[in-house]
């Protein structure tokens, strides 16, 4: 076993699907030593830190033995080495004989196997197959990455001697295959978590594929899509009775829904939302809108809040005409803007109706964790439009380490800062780093398009790792690129097919041809996804389908839970309402 090649490569531009993005992936082999360092190699850049990079993947390596075989499948002699991105071209170290936990001597290097590639759309780029993330896990031949457990000098040439065996004894291919493919056994799992050199990420994939498991659910990945991947509740809308509405303030009304069958309720976890369609306008035609819950786990009722917007045709009719015992349909609780169970401070950040699912949050915690430490900060105008007021001060009281924050742009005249309210004005960046809240905290945000995207801004300039920010957006405006596009019609508009509804969006149009996928026509909307591989692999693009039927080409390799689709290689084949 030797090193043959050792590439690296700058980050770079390239275009891709009339785009411009960035990419480290075309690597080309360097002559002499170079130096490897503890989060990459002198020389190399790494662009994508959420895919690549880190400790944990600091160095990339492939086979000599894979490139001669993928020139034969793909009819491609000219491949050469550092086109699959890799740091290290090697002889030897198959991906069936290399394990989690193997350690390598290389030069004056040691290193650590740590996890498999990560599946990614850049290496179909590099290779000029879109295909290719798809193929490297289907052909068992992904690669894996090292961890540098001590600094050194490498170079081509250098034998690579292996100095301990991982525990276990879990190969690339089996753990790699464990996660990507159909079939995730328990007792494979549970020997995947005994490995401390897995990767941080890869531990909890398999830990979330693992409850899942312990819980009797095998649909779906829930380790590439999380615990929102399980299986909606049910397929579809089932009708409500409205067992209760209430003002919370001017501009809001609250609705308590209980199931027409009088079945108990499904449960949901913290965060989530449903789609409520109701027949309202002057045509009685029905319509679609997505509201978070905001009661407690466990009631018999689903609560939503719903303010009344100018020229919003369905709040417009559930302010003026839905009362106690009308009927509404309602899909399963659905959404990946959740609240996550740990001990970490979590951080609630709301404005307006923005506080419904952060409501939602907050009683949670209240039932299963009340030591925790919790931040509320909420902003309105004044107490008068302050929904929900009463019950959040009340739900503090139960928790030992609550600190209420109340931002009022125009307080009343009789109100007092220090008594009825904390901040004036508006929530910035020097309000934030005033209140010195506690490092390591999780940030929960939710409300209007200019409020998510001032105080997403605010608190990445204090420093606050994009992990550690959650949000939460409805309408016709997504805050991932807060100077994208609102979404809108696509340019073209002349399609004939099914009825596409993006309904958390309120976009809707026929489908046409041109697109080949539901991806590619949410992206010639403007409406925020999140993608990856691009072909069914990473479930990435994983959303929720609350109507209709679909069909995939490709064959996802690992098909989601009913009730969810993957967005990148589906087509539709029935009208379509999709959590989007």
């Amino acid at each position: 076993m030797k090193v043959l090649s050792v590439n690296v490569g700058m980050t770079r531009e390239v275009e891709f699907r009339g785009k411009l993005i960035k990419t480290s992936i075309f690597k080309k082999p360097v002559e002499g030593r170079v130096m490897v360092r503890r989060l990459n190699i002198d020389g190399d850049g790494q662009t994508d830190l959420a895919a690549h990079g880190g400790e944990h993947r600091a160095v990339f390596v492939y086979q000599a033995d894979s490139y001669q075989y993928w020139r034969e499948v793909l009819k491609r002699p000219e491949l050469y080495y550092g086109q699959f991105g890799e740091n290290l071209t090697v002889e030897g170290l198959a991906d069936k004989d290399v394990c989690i936990g193997d350690r390598y001597a290389i030069g004056t290097a040691i290193f650590e196997v740590t996890q498999p590639r990560v599946t990614c759309y850049r290496v179909g780029i590099a290779l000029g197959v879109p295909e290719m993330p798809s193929l490297l896990v289907s052909h068992k031949r992904p690669g894996f990455y090292f961890r540098v457990i001590q600094e050194g000098e490498i170079g081509v040439g250098d034998p690579i001697e292996k100095v301990a065996d991982g525990p276990e004894h879990m190969n690339i291919s089996e753990v790699d295959a464990l996660l990507y493919l159909n079939n995730h056994p328990k007792e494979q799992l549970q020997k995947a978590l005994k490995i401390p050199a897995l990767s941080h990420g890869w531990q909890q994939s398999f830990q979330d594929l693992l409850q899942s498991a312990e819980a009797g659910i095998n649909a779906g990945n829930t380790g590439l899509s999380g615990v929102y991947g399980r299986p909606l509740a049910w397929l579809g809308y089932r009708s409500f009775i409205v067992q209760r509405a209430s003002h919370e303030t001017s501009d809001i009304d609250s609705f308590e829904l209980r199931p027409e069958d009088g079945k108990p309720l499904a449960a949901f976890l913290p965060g989530q939302h449903i789609a409520v369609r109701l027949p309202a306008g002057a045509d009685k035609k029905l319509l679609t809108r997505m509201f978070s819950l905001c009661g407690t786990q466990g009631a018999n009722t689903y609560r939503i809040a719903v303010k009344r917007e100018q020229a919003g045709i369905v709040s417009e009719y559930m302010h003026t005409h839905l009362q106690a015992g009308d009927r509404v349909e309602i899909s399963a609780p659905m959404g990946d803007f959740i609240l996550q169970e740990d001990q970490h401070p979590v951080v609630l950040l709301s404005a307006g109706v923005g506080i419904t699912p952060l409501l939602g949050m907050l009683h949670a915690i209240e039932s299963s964790c009340p030591g925790r430490e919790v931040w509320w900060i909420h902003s309105a105008r004044n107490s008068a439009n302050y929904p929900f007021l009463k019950e959040v001060e009340e739900t503090g009281m139960h928790l030992s380490h609550f600190h209420p924050v109340k931002v009022f742009s125009r307080p009343a005249a009789e109100e007092q800062m220090g008594i009825q309210y904390d901040i004036q004005g508006h929530l910035d960046v020097t309000a934030l780093n005033n209140l010195k809240l506690p490092p390591g905290s999780y940030f929960y945000l939710c409300g209007p398009t200019g409020y998510m995207s001032a105080i997403t801004g605010a608190l990445q300039s204090l420093g606050i790792p994009g992990e550690q920010i959650k949000t939460e957006s409805f309408g016709n405006a997504g805050i991932e690129n807060p100077v994208a596009s609102p979404p809108h019609l696509p340019e073209d508009n002349s399609g004939t097919g099914p009825l596409v509804n993006f309904t958390k969006s309120n976009i809707s149009f026929n489908w046409s041809s041109r697109f080949n996928n539901i991806l590619e026509a949410a992206e010639a909307c403007d409406i925020p996804v999140s993608w990856s591989c691009r072909v069914g692999v990473c479930h990435r693009c994983e959303s929720s389908l609350l109507d209709g039927k679909i069909q995939y080409n490709p064959t996802p390799l690992d098909p989601p839970a009913t009730g969810r689709l993957l967005i990148c290689c589906s087509l539709p084949v029935t009208d379509i309402e999709l959590d989007l």
